[in-house]
Parts: structure tokens; C-alpha cells; sequence
């Protein structure tokens, strides 16, 4: 969740509905259709050798699967990062539905043989819902800065600034207002730059990210609906929070610990919520330690 959205989305004609005579043969359409993501193949970024353990990668929403080139480089060859663009975002298909459970759908059809799962904010509640859906199959679990559960307030804020166009003259000035829009703290200009001109397209009205709107404006609202409780996801975590973060995670925090015990770790890196930009040594120094001191549990129970 990088929280400010840019490209174009498409808006519900005045009313919001279709020809009277019609809407209710569309509404049984819908239903017996059942529509998902099933079937829908992301871009995915490879990172390491084919040989490697695989390790799924998610990102946040506005973002995009190259964000984990870092961490991939960091964790050295031990590792075959696989991290894919999600739905609406960028090489990936941008059509809806976009729900949690459409997300996974794509996400489980274009990554397989994970068993080490890392997710950073809506990628972690992602990851987390993975893990819940398919018990046992995930080994380790990785939150970066997890957006878990948002409060109402903090979401319905977040969807109505996604709800902006956000367009910039020169790709100077997207960079200097990423650092504004993402609160970051200390992220390497260069780092920052490398990422945003391969996110980035210029058109006739300036320079825009390669996302929906309407696709991130539905994650917002997703990642307010409740999770699956802790106590489902018994595996070794790894949670790693920014400490000038804007947002919050100290409401879970508590509930986290007293479901998993010893098997959670938390982890505080400088900067913001962007840990992979802010921290980013500091991050992959915390995650190649927690997977290296870690191994599959005996028992989730």
C-alpha cells in the first residue's frame, strides 16, 4: 500500500445503473457466473537461479513486483524470488473483479511451489490470507509493514485520495513528490528513481504509474473487511515495521503475539512505511536472519 494512486480510472454513468428493462437479466448473469480471477496469468519478476527455493513476493498496492530486486539481491543465491505485478498493476491484466479472493486466485495460478511467502503491506494481508486458505502449505511467513487490517477511517481516507488523478509534468517532479506522497525518510534517490522510470509512462498529459485507480481504490476498502484470525496462520512470521510508519499495526499487535507465541518475530527498521526503500539493508538483513534461523514447523498446533 503506497497510498497515492495515478492513472485513470473509468466512472459508473450518472445513476449507476443500467436500462430498467435489463438489470435484472444482468443481475442473474452475474449470479449464476460466479466471476473471479481463476484462470488470469500475472507478469511475474524472476530473481536467482530456477534451482533456488522458491519464495513468493507480493507488493503493495500502486507498486509493482520489481519493488523485491533488492531484497532478491540481498538474499543471495540461496533464494528464486518470484514476485508478480498483481492484478491492475503493471504488466498484469487490469480487468476486474479485484478482490482479496481474486487476487490470490491470479497470484496461486501464476506462482507455484512457494513455501516461504512475503508480503509487503496489502501484499502482506495477501500473503496472510494465502496462508489461511491453504493451511500447511505455507513453511514462513514475511510482513513487511503489513496492512493486516485498516481501520474504517484510515481506509475510507486512503480511497478517497486514490480517487485523485495524479498526473506530473516531468518524471524530476514525480520523483521529488513520491517522496512526499509515500512519506519516505531516508530512501536512496537512485534506488527510488531505478524503480519509478520502470513504473512510469509519459503520455500526452504528463507522467503517470502503471496502475488502476479503481483497482487500488478497491484494495482500500478490502483491507478494512476483517482477516482471518491469527490463530489460523500458525507458521513462523516475521513481522518488520517502519518506525515512522503512518501506518498502524500496534491495534494487531497484541492478538498477533498471543496466537503465535514464540513464532512471531517483530522486527523495527528505520524510516517509513516503504521499508524496502527507507531500510532496505536493514530489512533484507532482518529477513535473511529470520529464514536462516528458521525452518518448517514440526507442528501448527
Amino acid at each position: 500500500m503506497r497510498g497515492y494512486p495515478d492513472l485513470r480510472g473509468s466512472r459508473t454513468p450518472q445513476g449507476g445503473r443500467g436500462p430498467p428493462t435489463r438489470a435484472l437479466g444482468l443481475r442473474a448473469r452475474w449470479a449464476v457466473a460466479d466471476v473471479s480471477a481463476t484462470g488470469r496469468t500475472l507478469r511475474v519478476h524472476a530473481f536467482g537461479d530456477e534451482g533456488a527455493t522458491a519464495v513468493a513476493c507480493l507488493h503493495g498496492i500502486t507498486g509493482n513486483g520489481q519493488l523485491f530486486e533488492g531484497l532478491a539481491a540481498g538474499l543471495g543465491g540461496a533464494y528464486r524470488v518470484l514476485a508478480p505485478d498483481l492484478l491492475g498493476h503493471g504488466d498484469s491484466p487490469r480487468e476486474p473483479p479485484w478482490r482479496i479472493a481474486d487476487h490470490l486466485d491470479a497470484v496461486e495460478h501464476s506462482v507455484d511451489g512457494a513455501t516461504i511467502w512475503i508480503g509487503h503491506s496489502f501484499g502482506g494481508r495477501l500473503a496472510f490470507e494465502h496462508a489461511a486458505r491453504h493451511p500447511g502449505s505455507v513453511e514462513r511467513l514475511v510482513l513487511l509493514d503489513p496492512a493486516i487490517l485498516l481501520p474504517p477511517h484510515v481506509a475510507l481516507a486512503a480511497a478517497e485520495s486514490g480517487r485523485r488523478e495524479r498526473v506530473y509534468a516531468s518524471f524530476e517532479t514525480a520523483l521529488d513528490r513520491r517522496y512526499e506522497e509515500s512519506q519516505l525518510h531516508d530512501a536512496p534517490r537512485a534506488l527510488v528513481e531505478a524503480e519509478l522510470r520502470r513504473h512510469m509512462v509519459e503520455d500526452d498529459d504528463g507522467w503517470r504509474y502503471r496502475y488502476s485507480q479503481a483497482c487500488v481504490v478497491t484494495a482500500y476498502s478490502e483491507m478494512a473487511a476483517p482477516p482471518p484470525a491469527f490463530i489460523e496462520v500458525r507458521v513462523p512470521t516475521l513481522v518488520v515495521l517502519g518506525a515512522d510508519s503512518f501506518l498502524p499495526y500496534d491495534h494487531l499487535l497484541d492478538a498477533h503475539r498471543d496466537a503465535l507465541g514464540d513464532l512471531l518475530e517483530v522486527v523495527t527498521v528505520p524510516g517509513g512505511h516503504t521499508v524496502l526503500w527507507d531500510a532496505l539493508d536493514e530489512t533484507t538483513e532482518a529477513v535473511a536472519g529470520f529464514l536462516a534461523r528458521t525452518s518448517a514447523p514440526s507442528a501448527t498446533a
